[in-house]
């Protein structure tokens, strides 16, 4: 009887360290973990533009209705506006706080797709809507659309 208990607890416990580990590697954790690293500190709070280089594709853009055209806003273009925007002497970054909410994370296979809530002071200023595609170098936010508040 104690030979079955051992093993029935070793069971359980072999059990418990696989779902934990499995958790660790969950996709929709590391998609979670691209989008704050590199998007909500990257592009807002700690406005650091390499972090948006590492998280963001090349290709990237915000796409933004202007009429019945699509206008695009590259990275490139956003990452330079985000490091003058630190440099500025009158930057505040106690002023710079964003908090944020990931309401949907939907992750299918090599493809994700993240709502993200950002507020400042308490206020809903943007509801973003982020792609994420799978590389082999790992996640990478590939396009943006959003709704300014």
């Amino acid at each position: 009887m104690r030979g079955m208990t051992a093993l029935f607890l070793v069971l359980i416990l072999s059990v418990c360290a696989m779902a934990a580990s499995q958790g660790m590697n969950d996709p929709a954790d590391e998609v979670r973990a691209v989008v704050e690293d590199t998007y909500i500190n990257g592009a807002f709070n700690a406005l650091d533009p390499d972090a948006m280089r590492r998280g963001f594709h090349p290709d990237f853009a915000i796409f933004s209705a202007d009429g019945e055209k699509i206008k695009r806003y590259p990275i490139g273009e956003w990452a330079s506006g985000v490091a003058r925007r630190k440099a500025d002497p009158g930057f505040d970054p106690a002023k710079n706080a964003w908090t944020h909410k990931l309401p949907i994370i939907d992750v299918t296979g090599g493809a994700a797709f993240v709502k993200v809530e950002l507020s400042r002071d308490g206020t809903l200023v943007y509801t973003d809507y982020l792609s994420l595609l799978k590389f082999d170098s790992g996640w990478r936010i590939v396009a943006k659309v959003y709704q300014e508040h």
